[in-house]
């Protein structure tokens, strides 16, 4: 007689929100789900800390606004001292700069409050497998605060690698030497933390920056 099949573990979660109801909420939902739990609630950043040092979960949910320490610095305290600790924003706010200050601190993921449920589940999970949870609104306001980073010039030339144009075709085009392109690609791979031509365009058509035909 063969043994039952051991049930799958369930995704466990660290919980920080300084709202009682919102963590209520996410406790509920999660055991609806069946296949997460909430290990831990808290409503600070030091809280959290501590709760991830006893529970060790695999997914922390994380509100920007926090009393005390704020949402990026607890994100910035958990990466911290835990490395390959996977957190999700959950948040009410969701202008580019936070967005883009709060992936940057290391957030995989980014869910608003006013979203369906079942896309906050759906960012638990593409979290806990590694991946990165952005969903098109929120990926076009990091593109806004990207374009607002990169230069007239490095957007010209964005546009220019779209085409499949090599470095002495975008110096022509720009009436440039091709060294100052060179220089110019570099401060692109930099600014969107990539490191060569295929990423940059992935990265740049994904912030909504170009178009591929």
């Amino acid at each position: 007689m063969s043994n039952p099949a051991t049930p799958p573990s369930k995704i466990r979660i660290l919980h920080v929100d300084d709202h009682a109801v919102i963590r209520k909420g996410l406790t509920t939902a999660a055991s609806d789900a069946q296949d997460m739990e909430v290990v831990a609630a808290v409503e600070n950043g030091r809280d959290a800390v501590e709760a991830y040092r006893t529970h060790r979960p695999d997914v922390v949910v994380v509100d920007l606004r926090l009393h005390g320490l704020g949402g990026i610095e607890t994100i910035q305290a958990l990466r911290e001292e835990f490395k390959t600790a996977r957190i999700l924003i959950f948040s009410s706010f969701a202008k580019g700069e936070e967005v883009f200050r709060a992936m940057r601190a290391g957030a995989a993921g980014f869910v608003l409050k006013d979203m369906p449920l079942e896309r906050l589940l759906e960012g638990i999970r593409a979290v806990h497998r590694g991946d990165q949870y952005m969903p098109i609104e929120i990926a076009a306001r990091v593109g806004e605060r990207l374009l607002a980073q990169l230069s007239p010039r490095e957007i010209d030339i964005l546009h220019l690698l779209a085409r499949g144009l090599s470095n002495k075709e975008i110096a022509a085009a720009l009436g440039v030497v091709e060294g100052t392109v060179k220089i110019h690609i570099t401060s692109i791979f930099n600014k969107l933390g990539v490191s060569d031509r295929t990423q940059a365009l992935i990265e740049a058509v994904k912030r909504g920056i170009v178009q591929i035909e």
